[in-house]
């Protein structure tokens, strides 16, 4: 949510200088697009976005490695696209275990950052 929150208050920028109506499914569009680059990139290079950052976690593979922006782009597609579908089957097939349907497919976790060596050498 932090995330959505930070990179919503640029995209309402963009749209009150831009003659798109922010509703409209062009804007949405555009908001999506912007939460998928922003979360690949951010995610692709660092394991974490600002929201993760401000709390502590990051996204990693099976043993604690850092995932490269294929998996970052795949994973970030649930989010920034198909989050209430991503979180529906994630708690459905994936019963007790706590992941979307993306991070299961990526084969993805999120863990605290504490406990990952990589990321707090960073």
């Amino acid at each position: 949510m932090i995330d959505v929150l930070l990179v919503g208050i640029l995209w309402s920028s963009l749209m009150t200088i831009s003659i798109t109506n922010s509703l409209s499914p062009v804007g949405l569009g555009s908001l999506m697009v912007l939460l998928f680059v922003y979360w690949t990139v951010l995610e692709g290079y660092r394991g974490q976005s600002l929201g993760k950052m401000l709390l502590n976690i990051v996204v990693v593979g099976p043993e604690g490695e850092k995932i490269g922006f294929r998996d970052s782009a795949l994973e970030s597609l649930g989010k920034a696209f198909l989050l209430p579908l991503d979180c529906l089957i994630g708690w459905i097939v994936y019963k007790g275990q706590g992941q979307r349907a993306f991070n299961k497919f990526t084969n993805t976790v999120v863990a605290s950052a504490n406990e990952v060596k990589w990321c707090t050498q960073m």
